[in-house]
């Protein structure tokens, strides 16, 4: 039973491996993550709540095979909350998308500089004295006579 509910069985680091000829292919948990996203959010729930489940049967006896089985099945529920919160992120972004201001959440993230810079506006902006300046010594032309 809790082999249907384990998403990656066969758990690499890499998310990508090499086959024969080079060619790059998705690995186990690559694969299950992107099927996941097709499921509805009860089914992806209720996944998550199996291998929780899962997870507190087998709390009982630490062997080293216990360890790892444990492992692959946080790496499971992981998984399973990550494409719930995607699939939120995606729902609020189609809400958001005709409005005129986003929450700070969807905004795009940027360093802390660039959010603290001045609008391209106000950096254009000068002050009295500079539009004076400007005005009563204009920048000189000179034309060369060939």
């Amino acid at each position: 039973m809790l082999q249907s509910v384990i998403l990656a069985p066969q758990w690499t680091k890499q998310r990508f491996t090499s086959n024969f000829w080079g060619f790059r292919e998705r690995s186990a948990a690559a694969v299950a993550k992107l099927t996941m996203g097709s499921l509805v959010e009860e089914q992806v729930q209720d996944r998550a709540v199996k291998s929780i489940e899962g997870l507190e049967s087998r709390d009982c006896s630490p062997t080293r095979r216990e360890g790892h089985r444990r492992k692959v099945v946080r790496l499971s529920i992981a998984q399973v909350l990550t494409v719930i919160s995607q699939k939120q992120k995606a729902a609020l972004r189609e809400a958001y998308k005709k409005k005129k201001f986003l929450p700070l959440d969807l905004r795009p993230k940027k360093t802390r500089a660039i959010h603290r810079r001045l609008t391209k506006h106000q950096a254009s902006l000068k002050t009295e004295r500079e539009k004076k300046r400007e005005m009563y010594f204009p920048q000189r032309k000179y034309a060369i006579k060939v």
